[in-house]
């Protein structure tokens, strides 16, 4: 009995798990099928491997020819095995060695000419084989630069199947293209993030800079309400570059993401956090993740680790910003569907920002103003009371009244804003070593209470009993107390801080 294999490893989310292939060759009319419950571009990998096989030199077995995947209860997907069933077929059918597969990982997408294209999610699948101590892990070439990320892995990088049947021992006949080419046509695609703009060009706006600067330093999350063009877009364009950067573990997690996206060579592994702004007409699943089969990740997991951020948020669907409500709690998001449940990491920063009425201009007196009061309420009522609840800094941003006669900068720049936060950071992860919190928005609300002077918590009780705040707002004020008090350099919160930090929860009317 002809019995060939192979290892692959299949994405459940970001959660890898090891695939065995097994082809066999039996007698019978010719015929390739796929076993394992493979997904409709998986069950296509009949075409592209036989094909690519034969543009190596390979004659195809006029026989039956069965491929199983295994585990088979858990749903394949995608082209990322292709490489892995044409190894197993070629194994099977004695054109290389049973056994030289034998703890390999073999990834790859094929070509009907045999050339082994790019596949998207390596880098988890690279961390998931070392875990489990899989040392030899076969590559397409185009996924190098992805992969030299990953240390103590012996990677194998090819360009067509005709080198993988070479490598282990078999004769082949293909023509591949010029190394040339091959440079240009995986380094086409590469593009550099531009690095988000300073601070400084923002004109005025210094208390917003300032409740900006609380955000960073706390991991809270804040809406912005002003008219147009009062800076509230450039402001939160500006978010990452004054955040803590990402340490080597959450930039690998950010790269993961941006892996299994397809957008990891346009962004590059960078200890700046991830910034993403989804248009107010984006669906529900293009937010929070979605698809037939298996969940794929939206907005709010691309920007795990960093901000998202939400223009004109009352102009979103209410369906879609309810959907957030989980997700600012737990720091992940569960998406169902038919073939099971995916699991996506969604630890952001919210960034809100909105206008005062949905002609923008109730503000001030209010003169230029032409909503009518029922369509006010109606604007605003969309960013429902459970929502603003999670929302720990609620601030106005006015209109700039007057500019300088030549070009010149304002207020602090991000480098200097950031080293704030970074002192302020270091100190509450010095403070919360014992818990693992990595900072103030993310500790417990008991902890907090034990550790707060009675005469702040005085504050907090007044403002629940005059129904300022819920109870969720009465922890998440004492958050900012304590952020607060990081800044200020101070060991715990006082009253100062205690009453900042409930002003800072509730919008001005």
């Amino acid at each position: 009995m002809a019995v060939g294999g192979a290892i692959s490893v299949g994405l459940i989310g970001l959660k890898p798990f090891l695939i065995h292939i097994q082809a066999f060759v039996s007698p019978g009319l010719p015929y390739f099928s796929i076993i394992g419950l493979p997904d409709a571009s998986l069950s296509e990998a009949r075409e592209r491997v036989k094909s690519a096989c034969t543009a190596s030199g390979f004659s195809w077995p006029a026989t039956r020819v069965t491929v199983n995947m295994s585990p088979a209860s858990l749903p394949k997907r995608g082209s990322s095995h292709d490489l892995a069933i044409a190894a197993g077929v070629l194994s099977a059918a004695g054109a290389i060695p049973h056994d030289c597969l034998t703890d390999t990982i073999v990834l790859g997408e094929v070509n009907l000419d045999g050339s082994i294209l790019p596949i998207n999610g390596v880098l988890p699948i690279l961390l998931h084989a070392r875990e489990r101590g899989i040392e030899r892990v076969i590559i397409p070439e185009a996924n190098a630069q992805e992969a030299a990320l990953v240390g103590g892995l012996s990677t194998v990088r090819l360009r067509h199947v005709g080198q993988l049947i070479e490598m282990m021992g078999g004769s082949a006949r293909y023509r591949t293209l010029e190394e040339s080419d091959a440079v240009a046509a995986r380094d086409s695609g590469d593009v550099e993030t531009e690095p988000p703009g300073d601070m400084n060009e923002v004109i005025g706006q210094d208390y917003t800079k300032w409740a900006l600067q609380v955000a960073a330093a706390g991991g809270h999350h804040i809406l912005m309400t002003g008219p147009p063009g009062s800076g509230k877009t450039m402001l939160a364009m500006r978010m990452p570059g004054i955040m803590s950067p990402l340490n080597e573990q959450e930039q690998l997690e950010v790269a993961s993401i941006r892996s299994l996206c397809g957008t990891l060579r346009a962004h590059g592994v960078s200890p700046l956090p991830p910034f993403e702004a989804p248009h107010h007409t984006a669906s529900t699943a293009a937010l929070v993740g979605g698809g037939s089969g298996v969940a794929q990740p939206g907005a709010i997991t691309r920007a795990h680790r960093g901000v998202l951020f939400m223009d004109e948020a009352p102009e979103f669907s209410p369906r879609s910003l309810q959907t957030l409500r989980e997700p600012l709690e737990s720091g992940f998001v569960a998406l169902s569907r038919a073939k099971g449940t995916t699991y996506y990491p969604a630890l952001f920063q919210l960034v809100m920002s909105a206008n005062p009425c949905p002609c923008g201009y109730g503000y001030g007196d209010g003169e230029r103003c032409t909503c009518r009061e029922r369509d006010r309420i109606r604007y605003f009522s969309r960013l429902s009371g459970p929502i603003l609840d999670r929302i720990d800094i609620q601030v106005e941003v006015p209109p700039v009244t007057r500019i300088a006669a030549t070009a010149a900068t304002s207020g602090e720049t991000s480098a200097e804003m950031r080293a704030t936060v970074e002192r302020a950071r270091s100190a509450a992860q010095e403070r919360f070593s014992r818990q693992q919190w990595t900072c103030n928005a993310r500790a417990n609300g008991g902890w907090l209470r034990e550790h707060t002077s009675r005469k702040a918590l005085a504050l907090i009780n007044h403002a629940l009993e005059r129904h300022r705040l819920s109870l969720r707002g009465a922890d998440r004020a004492m958050r900012l107390a304590w952020t607060l008090a990081d800044l200020a350099g101070r060991n715990s919160p006082g009253v100062e801080e205690m009453t900042q930090g409930i002003s800072l929860r509730t919008r001005a009317s």
